[in-house]
């Protein structure tokens, strides 16, 4: 089960990587946002890559959960707790997640881009959940990946002893939360939301 879900897990991150890398492209204006993605989405949006992404999705739900089950009593120190706590809250936030942008695609017909992304964050009073929402989300992914190098890496990196590189990948999964929020609502302006993604926001 371990091995299962560190596969697919890593299948993930590569994926949420270049997410990551989109969002934080925003800081440059919507339109950079929406041309990184459309450099990308023929790679991602092929069927082969889009079916082995939702399969890994539905892998690491499944297996972190029972992870959890299984660990949850054992844990011991802070990045035990921390890698099942922030498994837990990524499998909700991937069901979720995934489950809204196949809702916006297929059933409401919509570009699932930029503003389909933003729609929740730049309106009140759905903002006063969305943004905690996608804030833990990306705080979670790092909080989780610096637990798993804390268990597998044993050696240091110059100065830099396991834990000490742990805190660092912590610290910056922080950091680029707090960016991406920035960048997402137009430096916490808000973002003016077109009129085909209203539907989102109930106008």
């Amino acid at each position: 089960m371990k091995q299962i879900h560190y596969f697919s897990g890593l299948t993930l991150t590569l994926f949420i990587g270049i997410h990551l890398v989109n969002h934080f492209v925003s800081l440059w204006g919507a339109q950079a946002h929406i041309e990184f993605m459309d450099t990308f989405r023929p790679i991602y949006r092929n069927a082969v890559i889009e079916t082995l992404l939702l399969l890994a999705v539905g892998v690491q739900i499944i297996s972190g959960i029972r992870l959890l089950r299984s660990k949850r009593k054992s844990a011991n120190g802070f990045y035990e707790k921390l890698q099942l706590w922030t498994g837990l809250y990524l499998a909700f936030f991937l069901l979720i997640h995934v489950g809204a942008v196949l809702t916006g695609r297929y059933v409401l017909h919509l570009d699932t881009n930029y503003y389909f992304g933003v729609a929740g964050l730049n309106t009140f009073p759905l903002n006063l959940f969305f943004i905690p929402y996608y804030a833990l989300a990306v705080f979670s992914f790092f909080g989780h990946v610096s637990s798993i190098h804390h268990t597998k890496v044993k050696k240091e990196f110059g100065r830099f002893s396991v834990k000490r590189q742990s805190n660092l990948l912590l610290i910056t999964g922080i950091v680029l939360t707090l960016s991406l929020i920035y960048g997402l609502t137009d430096g916490f302006s808000g973002v003016e939301i077109p009129e085909d993604y209203h539907v989102l926001i109930g106008k």
